[in-house]
């Protein structure tokens, strides 16, 4: 079992909600993504998404582009991203990391001098997002072949047969978008997402994560109440971006803590 699969099965077993917060390697600072990473369980994080920064970020808004474009200037790359992890490593052995960011850097490395780099640095799970499941069976393979979870996206638009496509190749959990747009734009219709839930959970067979437009503790709550998992991350983002530097980490944890107690509240299984 894998650690995404162990830390879905412990939490509903008790009910609980996975929160899963997005932050982008390298933003601020390069020597803050650890600690960062650090904090964010700390504050309850169960699951963490690490950005990959790349230079044309379509699905994301302009929040997550800034620190795209402050982590590259930073000198940021794949393989740097991947050392991060492997410092996390170290002290951290329990807490899955899912990479997501896009096809062109894999591309550059090669999937499969990837797929052994990111085993081998302690990546739990990889979300491209520019690699639709009809056309990427071999990525997907390989990284099962190597105990790491290819996590696919499903949106407010994706047909019966996406939705089936991305139940047959992914594993660990679904990524649904829970608006039309990127990241961090538009208004949450909680009501359309809670009607989508019971056709997506029951399509694929695996927990589902909500994220785009998550903006406080109780959005997170309302989206906990219909899903398995919250994911949120622009406005994490802003926090960091909005802080000096000697407080980013502080205020990150404080922030995820506040989403925590919120989803906590929450009993039962989702409806």
């Amino acid at each position: 079992m894998s650690r995404i699969q162990s830390v879905f099965q412990s939490l509903q077993a008790s009910g609980r909600r996975a929160l899963i917060p997005f932050i982008t390697a390298g933003d601020p600072a390069p020597e803050l993504t650890v600690p960062l990473m650090h904090a964010l369980v700390e504050g309850g994080a169960d699951i963490i998404e690490l950005g990959v920064p790349f230079s044309d970020p379509m699905a994301d808004g302009p929040t997550i582009q800034r620190a795209s474009e402050r982590a590259l200037i930073n000198g940021m790359s794949l393989r740097k991203v991947l050392a991060l992890v492997s410092e996390f490593r170290a002290t951290n052995g329990s807490t899955p990391v899912v990479l997501m960011g896009y096809a062109n850097p894999i591309e550059a490395m090669g999937v499969e001098r990837f797929v052994a780099a990111a085993a081998a640095a302690g990546v739990d799970g990889v979300l491209v997002v520019d690699y639709p499941p009809e056309e990427c069976a071999v990525f997907a393979r390989t990284l099962k072949a190597a105990d790491i979870d290819p996590i696919f996206l499903l949106a407010p638009t994706s047909t019966e047969q996406r939705i089936r496509e991305v139940a047959t190749i992914g594993s660990g959990y679904i990524y649904y978008v829970s608006l039309k747009g990127v990241t961090g734009s538009g208004a949450l219709d909680f009501n359309d997402v809670a009607a989508r839930m019971p056709q997506i959970r029951e399509g694929v067979g695996m927990p589902v994560g909500v994220g785009f437009g998550i903006r406080d503790a109780e959005s997170a709550r309302r989206i906990g109440e219909v899903a398995d998992a919250v994911v949120i991350g622009s406005r994490i983002i802003e926090e960091i971006e909005n802080s000096p530097l000697d407080q980013a980490v502080a205020r990150v944890k404080n922030f995820v803590a506040g989403v925590r107690a919120a989803l906590d509240q929450i009993q039962g299984a989702p409806r």
